[in-house]
């Protein structure tokens, strides 16, 4: 089966990029529409998701945003797919930014940066952008198969600029140094359900995120902040939050537990603001149907 998924993955890459945009972009929707109508088990959790974000809401507008939800995750796979053929002007004039001082500012004194994010928007063309920008994005992603579209994907993302090692025993060591010579880290952080990670409040249920940027921050002294990509019109809106204190001090494992807390709090606040750019169809919240991981 691994080779028909990359062959299915590898036909459509190259059918997206030959369609004109209107009629691909056009093509996406319709595919959240029949994903929506299918209603699978993604679907499912994008909507149990969405409910512990608004559970205000009736059961109709809930399905609405719903709707809208799925509509971002396709877009999100019409511009990666076709982000590859954009020049750097169309990077440019397609991204609003807000606070962006707090991206530079570190770079520019030689110092660490750790970008948190959810996921949402397209990160990918966040990481294009800021590539342009003259950074380099360094980024990790875990070894999905099958090998070749794992690789394929790599490719995509070195074209753009960044730097993406592989997920694994070793990786934490290499961020650290990358963070130490002053470069900027960015890794999407709103997720992560195996035992070594932290629970966090997260819209008043318990969810599990990763400790990883709090810890190489806690280690490393480089900044540490959100970033949330939302969709617009015409492309994306970053929006950074400022630098979150850390307490050096502090013993280890409940500053980490502490930091991590403060980014669920900030990506609930950017949530909460923009919910159908965060399109996210997997498992989040710990609640009474959850199996722990061995």
């Amino acid at each position: 089966m691994a080779w028909l998924t990359y062959l299915i993955y590898s036909a459509l890459w190259r059918a997206v990029r030959i369609v004109p945009e209107k009629s691909a972009y056009a093509i996406f929707d319709l595919l959240a529409t029949l994903a929506y109508k299918r209603n699978g088990k993604r679907v499912s959790r994008l909507r149990s998701n969405y409910r512990a974000v608004k559970p205000e809401l009736p059961a109709s507008e809930l399905e609405v945003l719903v709707q809208e939800g799925l509509k971002s995750a396709m877009r999100y796979w019409c511009d990666t797919f076709r982000i590859s053929d954009w020049s750097k002007e169309r990077v440019f004039t397609t991204v609003t930014t807000q606070n962006e001082e707090y991206l530079l500012r570190p770079i520019e004194q030689g110092r660490g940066l750790i970008v948190a994010l959810p996921h949402a928007g397209n990160w990918d063309h966040a990481g294009a952008y800021i590539c342009a920008r003259g950074v380099r994005v360094n980024t990790v992603a875990e070894h999905l198969k099958p090998e070749r579209l794992f690789r394929k994907f790599l490719a995509h993302r070195e074209a753009m600029g960044m730097q993406v090692l592989d997920l694994n025993a070793g990786v934490f060591g290499e961020l650290e140094s990358i963070l130490n010579e002053g470069e900027l880290v960015a890794l999407v952080a709103d997720r992560d359900l195996s035992r070594s990670r932290v629970n966090v409040d997260f819209f008043g249920k318990t969810a599990r995120m990763p400790a990883g940027p709090a810890l190489l921050a806690y280690k490393t002294n480089a900044d540490l902040i959100t970033a949330y990509v939302s969709y617009t019109t015409s492309g994306i809106h970053l929006k950074f939050a400022e630098p979150l204190a850390i307490d050096y001090q502090a013993e280890q494992k409940i500053e980490i537990e502490r930091i991590t807390q403060l980014l669920a709090n900030q990506f609930e606040y950017d949530i909460s603001n923009n919910l159908t750019s965060w399109h996210m169809q997997q498992r989040i919240f710990i609640d009474e149907s959850f199996v722990e991981r061995s």
